[in-house]
Order: structure tokens, then C-alpha cells, then sequence
């Protein structure tokens, strides 16, 4: 049998792939596309979406704790089970789902992670495919901690098939997963620990925000061991025990029944034998140029989370750098570039943090004349009518231009919020712009007029 030939082969099935696999079909190219997991990528299967229908039940739970003996005279009893087959409703049909839109546009399927054996060739199933293009979208997947008892560890995906909680937990790692994953656990009566290495939780997010969140966190029973680098874990009888190293050189230790690994995401690409395809790459991914083709190899291009790019791990972004790829594969020349607007990030936990824009260091670092508006605002309406205890946001804005150069929000819809600072930074309005808007009142919306 011969080799068979494609005018692309997309490597990755989520958001990314799936685009410019489907842009170049519906173009008439010849294509095929593979995944070593089910098809669909992380978000719809074990990522944002499934995630999100675990975070509507603690929204419950949060909110009628909060309202007790305002209204509410009994709190909500969960089935964690009833729970586990509603959130299954969004996650069954994907892979089945994914393979048929694929197939109905004659793309070719496969079912592992190809190798690179040159430039334009691939080894996967046992075949061996040529393909004058090559499109790698594998995303991100949980970085290995490499310390004694590691296979004891579960990692993000185990989290969202538990088929029943536990009494306790460990999360090593107090970053975005981390975080979300232990409010929910929490808020459902399970017992969290948490270890990092840093000072505090979400590094990457503003200080005086997460310190909101870290308060609201303990307040809700989860435990904190800050500046300690878990080292080992062991199994003893029912427990397992994790044990870290301090800053300071001393040993702590914690005990639950079962520890997960949220130390952060890396670059899905150790598969590929990328050396033999001449496709350079960092440990941030696939090293790529503002056309999104990798620098060493012209054939390659990658998007999405896998790509080293100014781009956020994010759906969103994944979709708009697919976008790119599909562009300068079917255009004459590879002349669009990737162009990244604000991105904002939000963390789900109860209350939402959530980011956009410039933190107050890097507008001082890039020289910007500016303004801080900074308030704890839980006296706010919004925030009093649902006896809300945790609300505050920090707002950058240039001091001549009045233009919003970064915000920072806590808070119960701080997720939603925030795409509004969006709306106003990508449309160039000032603050006086939306100060000058009519919103709907009483909304959380409405309050950006008194953040800016």
C-alpha cells in the first residue's frame, strides 16, 4: 500500500484544530486529522465546559448560605451523582458528535499521536502519511510533578469523573485549576488542603484581588500552606500524605484521601518527535512567527494553546488563532498576521476573579502616566442584595486619555463584568465614555460606572 498524501494534516482536535481542519475541507483540500483522546479537545470534554456545570451547583449552595435566615430557611441537599449524569448531558455527545462534522466534510480520522519522521512526513497508526502542510494543535495538558509517588497523584480529568466525593483533599498547585476545582470541593463539604510554592494563591492575578478571594477561601474551611514544594507522597492505610519543603528548609505535611496534581499546564508535544520533523518549539510550545509558522520549519504552523505566542491559553484565543492558520494556508501568501486584543481571564471560583489588560506594575514599567481606582465594595447594591461579602475591583486608567489601561475585579459576576472593560478598551472608549452610557439599573454592569 502506498503513502497516502494530504494538502494538510491537523494534529489536535479541539477548537484549533478542528477550525482549520474544517476551513481547508470546506476550501477543497485534501485533509486529515488526528487526536490520541477523544475528539473535541479539553474544553467541551474535561476543560471550561464540564467545569462550569460542576461551578452552577456551588453558585447554589454559596448563594443560599449566604441568604440563610434572609429568606432562606434550609439549605439545598446535593446528589453529587445526579450531578455527575447532568454534567454528562454536555460532555457525552462531543467525541461522536465532533467525528461526525468531520466526517460529513470528508476529512480523514485518526485515532493517535502522530511522529514526525521529516519535514513533510508522519508515522501514525502504523502508516506513514505525507502532507505539504502540517497544522499541530494539541494544546496544553497537566505538567508531571516528578517526585516519589507521583502515580499516587490524580490529576484534573480524575476530578471531573469522581464518581463520589471524598472526605478530604489535597490539591498541590493554587493556581486557576486549583482554585476552582477546591471551591467546589469545598462547597460541598469536602475537606481541602492546598499547597504552592508561592506566597498565595493565582500569582498571575492582581494581589489586592486574591487577597479578597483568600479570605473568602478560608472562610469556607479550605487550608493554605504557602512557599513549600511538595517533595514527596506516600499511601498509608486510608490516607495519603503529602510532604513539602518550606522556603525556609523546614518539612510540613498534610493528609487526605486523595491528592491531585494542579501544578499548571504544559505544552502537549513530547509525542511528536519534533527534532525529526525540524519543527522548533520552547517549553512554552511551538516556537512560531507572527504568521503563526514555526520558525525552522515552513510547512508547520501551530495554534492555539500549544503555539508560543502572545496568545493566552484560552478557548477564545485558540479560535481566533485558527482563524489565522486557516488564512495563510489558503491565501496565495502568508500575509495575516495574529493580532491579540485585550484578553481577559477569569477564575470561577465564589467570588469570580477576573483580569484584563495591564497589572499596576506593567503600566509603571511602560512608562504610562496613570491613575488607580481602588475599592472593596461590598456595600455596593449589587453586592448587598445577595449578602455578598466579598466585592472589589482595582481600575488602571491613563490620566490624560482617560482610557482604561487594565481592571481587576472580585466578585460574585466579576466574569462577566469584565468583558465589558473589554468592550471599552478595544472600542477606545474613555471613562467619561461610560460614564456617559445608560445602563440597565439595578445590573452588575451598571457598577463599571462607578469603577471608572
Amino acid at each position: 500500500m502506498g503513502i497516502e498524501e494530504f494538502d494538510v494534516f491537523v494534529i489536535g482536535t479541539g477548537t484549533a484544530g478542528k477550525g482549520v481542519a474544517k476551513d481547508c475541507a470546506e476550501a477543497g483540500w485534501k485533509v486529515a486529522i488526528a487526536d490520541n483522546r477523544e475528539y473535541g479537545g479539553t474544553c467541551p470534554n474535561r476543560g471550561c465546559d464540564p467545569k462550569k456545570v460542576l461551578v452552577g451547583i456551588t453558585e447554589i449552595i454559596e448563594r443560599s448560605q449566604n441568604m440563610l435566615g434572609l429568606g432562606i430557611s434550609k439549605m439545598p441537599e446535593v446528589n453529587w451523582q445526579d450531578l455527575q449524569k447532568f454534567k454528562y448531558k454536555f460532555t457525552g455527545a462531543i467525541p461522536a458528535a465532533t467525528e461526525k462534522d468531520l466526517a460529513e466534510l470528508g476529512i480523514k480520522m485518526y485515532h493517535q499521536s502522530p511522529k514526525f519522521l521529516d519535514e513533510n512526513t508522519l508515522s501514525v497508526e502504523g502508516k506513514t502519511v505525507k502532507a505539504k502542510k502540517i497544522v499541530i494543535a494539541t494544546g496544553n495538558k497537566p505538567m508531571p510533578l516528578k517526585i516519589p509517588g507521583a502515580e499516587l497523584m490524580l490529576n484534573s480529568d480524575d476530578f471531573l469523573e469522581l464518581e463520589k466525593l471524598p472526605e478530604s483533599m489535597i490539591f498541590i498547585g493554587a493556581g486557576y485549576i486549583g482554585m476552582e476545582f477546591a471551591h467546589i470541593a469545598a462547597r460541598l463539604g469536602v475537606e481541602v488542603t492546598m499547597i504552592d510554592t508561592e506566597p498565595r494563591p493565582l500569582s498571575n492575578f492582581d494581589e489586592d484581588m486574591v487577597a479578597h478571594l483568600t479570605d473568602a477561601s478560608e472562610k469556607i474551611g479550605i487550608k493554605f500552606i504557602f512557599n513549600a514544594k511538595a517533595s514527596k507522597v506516600e499511601k498509608l492505610r486510608k490516607y495519603l500524605r503529602v510532604t513539602a519543603e518550606t522556603k525556609d528548609g523546614e518539612e510540613v505535611s498534610a493528609k487526605a484521601e486523595l491528592v491531585f496534581n494542579t501544578a499548571g499546564r504544559v505544552p502537549s508535544i513530547d509525542e511528536l518527535e519534533l527534532e525529526k520533523g525540524n519543527v522548533a518549539f520552547t517549553n512554552k510550545g511551538i516556537s512560531v512567527n507572527e504568521h503563526l509558522r514555526n520558525t525552522s520549519n515552513k510547512n508547520v504552523y501551530a495554534c492555539g494553546d500549544v503555539s508560543d505566542s502572545e496568545g493566552l491559553p484560552l478557548t477564545p484565543l485558540s479560535s481566533q488563532e485558527s482563524r489565522v492558520v486557516s488564512a495563510n494556508l489558503l491565501g496565495k501568501y502568508n500575509k495575516t498576521e495574529a493580532h491579540y486584543p485585550p484578553q481577559p481571564s477569569v477564575v470561577f471560583t465564589l467570588p469570580n476573579v477576573a483580569s484584563v489588560g495591564l497589572s499596576e506594575q506593567q503600566a509603571k514599567e511602560r512608562g504610562f502616566d496613570y491613575v488607580v481606582k481602588h475599592k472593596s465594595a461590598p456595600s455596593w447594591f449589587n453586592s448587598k442584595r445577595i449578602a455578598n461579602r466579598h466585592y472589589a475591583f482595582k481600575v488602571i486608567k491613563d490620566k490624560k486619555t482617560e482610557q482604561v489601561l487594565g481592571a481587576h475585579l472580585v466578585g460574585p459576576e466579576a466574569g462577566e463584568m469584565i468583558n465589558m472593560f473589554v468592550m471599552a478598551m478595544c472600542g477606545g472608549l474613555s471613562c467619561k465614555d461610560l460614564k456617559a452610557m445608560i445602563f440597565a439599573y439595578p445590573t452588575w454592569s451598571n457598577d463599571i460606572k462607578g469603577m471608572t
